[in-house]
């Protein structure tokens, strides 16, 4: 099974990280034919009885959107009000969405420590499979505005990784603004290789150059490798693709388009 698309098929529960650069303009605001275009593909996965997770940024370009100026203010306070803000129009802009296609979605707004956590953690996985068993699309996402440095999970591809194995995930899909893992920076270099399947994600920061980070986002490729070894620590594979193209999970799924996929050592994923 080498096929993007077989992995996608044979998986009944996904984990899907979507980044803040792939949610967001050339203008640096919220993408809203985007959120139209990947609810509409995450309801033909759920149609092909697939459980979907959410796992979003983009709140603070969402509060950026609604409070222009606060733009270019640097201050955490206002960091993390834009962020309050912004989750509000973000999870309207989910829900209006969603509600076209009948369908309801609910917020978990999490910490590091929620994950560290025993009893946290096991209300989180709780409150999640009750949430897929009555047919809700859970969406989750950073607690930003309690988030501090001692208790913040620093990024959504790190938080989708904890998510994943929590809920023992079948796949999880990073959508970024890349194809996939390539051997050197390709926006940089011309001659970048793209390296379409990944089975040692642990020694992968030692084979390539991993310099750089997104505009909007917080992580850049060294947090998507951490990720992948994360899930495939625990028998996930994960997979990496170009959420720029609005049309990424049908593409996938027809194979019509390349990324990353990360495979747990031998290829063996969990039982």
């Amino acid at each position: 099974m080498n096929k993007i698309s077989e992995w996608i098929k044979n998986s009944r529960k996904i984990v899907i990280k979507i980044g803040s650069n792939v949610l967001s303009n050339d203008e640096g605001m919220a993408n809203i034919e985007f959120i139209e275009s990947i609810t509409e593909q995450i309801n033909r996965l759920r149609k092909q009885d697939k459980q979907i997770m959410i796992v979003s940024s983009g709140a603070g370009i969402c509060g950026v959107g609604a409070m222009h100026m606060w733009a270019r203010k640097g201050d955490i306070n206002y960091k993390q009000a834009l962020c309050a803000i912004g989750q509000v129009e973000l999870m309207n802009a989910y829900k209006q969405s969603f509600a076209k296609r009948d369908v309801h979605v609910g917020q978990l707004l999490i910490t590091g420590e929620d994950f560290e956590d025993p009893s946290r953690s096991l209300n989180i996985r709780n409150t999640l499979f009750t949430l897929i068993d009555e047919g809700v699309v859970p969406i989750i996402n950073e607690n930003d505005t309690v988030s501090i440095e001692q208790i913040s999970i620093g990024d959504n591809d790190t938080l989708g990784a904890l998510t994943a194995n929590l809920w023992n995930a079948d796949l999880f899909i990073i959508l970024s603004d890349i194809d996939g893992v390539y051997d050197k920076n390709p926006k940089t270099h011309a001659d970048a290789n793209l390296i379409d399947e990944v089975t040692d994600s642990d020694k992968l920061m030692d084979r390539i150059e991993t310099d750089g980070t997104s505009s909007f986002g917080t992580g850049g490729i060294r947090t998507k490798i951490k990720a992948a070894v994360m899930v495939n620590s625990y028998g996930i594979p994960m997979l990496l693709a170009n959420g720029k193209n609005k049309n990424v999970l049908n593409d996938l799924l027809d194979d019509s388009v390349k990324g990353t996929i990360f495979l747990p050592h031998g290829g063996k994923t969990k039982s």
